[in-house]
């Protein structure tokens, strides 16, 4: 409860660009005073972890951002029974899905009207203890997902890496994981790896999500090549792949991409 009798409500914030992140904290203070803010993130790998560590009651979550987006954020905080609001520049494609009532939507730039109109439909149903948790909000992120993933042309086919002397042409059909490394990310093949230096989130924007997951901040493994996940008895899991003797590790905040398995 809060100073005024009041249920308290946690919050997290979830976008990449800095003026319009700060922009939205501050306008969501002015419609919301006695909200709290725990997180204020500027990217999906942070705003995961957020999500696992607060739990907040709701998350205003950019859909596009670097790296994990907004949708997959999303999936982790209905997992928990959280509430989502989700902001976009693009209403083409959106706007009926959310308008059934599943999620609740906010163009960018943000207007303090429908910013108010949205915390007046967030305390409502908290009030009536409705979550966004049901298959209605779990079928509008599938399908925002299919429509937003790059088409075929725009996916990577090739890599071009560096192997000592020599430049190797790997098929991404190939490769088993890619693993940031200090200033080159690995891309690791079950015959040998080269390196490259294409900045991990860059990779991942032409990469197909039914074929490649993130795991970790600076690793990214093919699906069909993980063989097993294990849990240690300190609670971290560890990916062991088919063709491939290293071990990966799975950070926290993606754990929920095994969870069910």
């Amino acid at each position: 409860m809060t100073d005024n009798g009041d249920v308290r409500v946690t919050a997290l914030i979830a976008e990449d660009e800095a003026p319009q992140r700060r922009a939205l904290h501050e306008q969501l203070l002015q419609a919301w005073p006695g909200l709290e803010v725990v997180a204020v993130c500027e990217d999906g790998v942070s705003a995961l972890e957020a999500v696992d560590g607060k739990r907040p009651d709701v998350a205003f979550l950019d859909i596009r951002m670097p790296g994990v987006s907004g949708l997959n954020v999303a999936r982790e905080v209905v997992a928990q029974g959280g509430l989502v609001v989700f902001t976009t520049a693009y209403d083409d494609y959106a706007v009926k899905a959310f308008e059934a009532g599943a999620a609740d939507y906010i163009l960018k730039p943000v207007q303090a009207s429908r910013l108010e109109q949205a915390v007046e439909r967030l305390r409502e149903r908290l009030a009536a203890r409705q979550r966004d948790g049901g298959a209605d909000l779990r079928s509008l992120i599938d399908d925002l997902e299919a429509r937003l993933r790059p088409q075929g042309e725009r996916l990577i086919r090739w890599i071009t890496a560096s192997a000592g002397d020599s430049v190797r042409m790997i098929g991404i059909d190939e490769v088993l994981f890619f693993q940031a490394s200090e200033k080159y990310v690995r891309v690791v093949t079950a015959t040998g790896e080269g390196v490259i230096r294409t900045p991990l989130k860059e990779l991942l924007a032409g990469l197909n999500p039914d074929e490649f997951w993130q795991v970790h901040r600076g690793t990214v493994v093919r699906v069909q090549a993980i063989d097993r996940v294990t849990r240690s008895e300190l609670g971290r899991y560890v990916l062991s792949l088919k063709n491939h003797e290293e071990r990966l590790a799975v950070s926290a905040a993606f754990v929920h991409r095994f969870r069910g398995m």
